[in-house]
C-alpha cells in the first residue's frame, strides 16, 4: 500500500462528490485537520473509519487503500467450465446456423488455420476436446485471464494437460 497514492485517491474522490475538507470531516466524526494529513499522506484513515469513508465517498475500501488501481492484475475471472461452454458455443454454432454456412465455415477455418489443427474433431472426441480446453486455459492465462489452480486440478482430466496449465498458472503468478 502506498500512503501517497491513498492520500491522493481521497482527495480525488471528496472533490468530486464537491466536499471540503471540513465537510468530509464532519461526516466522519474527525477534524478537517485529520483529512487533511490523509491527504497529503501524513497518516492514513484509522480503521475503524473505512468502511465510513468509503460510504461517504461511494467508493470501497479496497479502493481507497489500492489508491485507485486496479483490484487485480488479471484481466478477467474464467474457469475449466466456461471453457468447455465456450467451445462447445462452436458446435452449437454450426447445429443452429449450419454447418455448411459461410459464417460457421470462417470460425472453424479461422481455428484450423490458426492453431493448424482440426476443431470438428472435439466435438465427437473427449480427448481431443480436453486438449482444445487445455489449449484455451493456457491462451486464456497468456491473455491476462485469472484461473484457479484448484479448478485446474479438479476440472481437467488428464494429468498431463493438467500440469502444463499448472505450470503456466506458476508462469504468470497465479496460485
Amino acid at each position: 500500500m502506498d500512503i501517497e497514492s491513498v492520500g491522493r485517491q481521497i482527495s480525488r474522490l471528496r472533490r468530486e462528490k464537491g466536499l471540503t475538507q471540513a465537510e468530509l470531516g464532519e461526516r466522519l466524526s474527525v477534524t478537517f485537520q485529520a483529512v487533511s494529513k490523509w491527504e497529503r499522506a501524513e497518516t492514513l484513515p484509522d480503521t475503524s473509519i473505512l468502511v465510513e469513508l468509503a460510504e461517504v465517498l461511494e467508493t470501497t475500501v479496497d479502493n481507497i487503500l489500492r489508491g485507485g488501481s486496479r483490484k487485480s492484475p488479471y484481466k478477467r475471472r474464467t474457469s475449466v467450465d466456461e471453457l468447455r461452454r465456450g467451445l462447445r458455443c462452436l458446435d452449437e454454432m454450426g447445429r443452429l446456423l449450419g454447418r455448411d454456412t459461410q459464417l460457421y465455415l470462417a470460425a472453424v477455418e479461422g481455428i484450423n488455420s490458426a492453431m493448424n489443427t482440426e476443431i470438428r474433431d472435439a466435438f465427437t472426441d473427449s480427448h481431443i476436446f480436453e486438449v482444445f480446453v487445455a489449449e484455451a486455459a493456457i491462451q486464456s492465462i497468456t491473455a491476462g485471464a485469472y484461473i484457479d489452480p484448484t479448478d485446474v486440478k479438479n476440472g481437467i482430466e488428464n494429468e498431463r494437460l493438467r500440469g502444463i496449465i499448472l505450470e503456466k498458472c506458476a508462469e504468470y503468478g497465479i496460485k
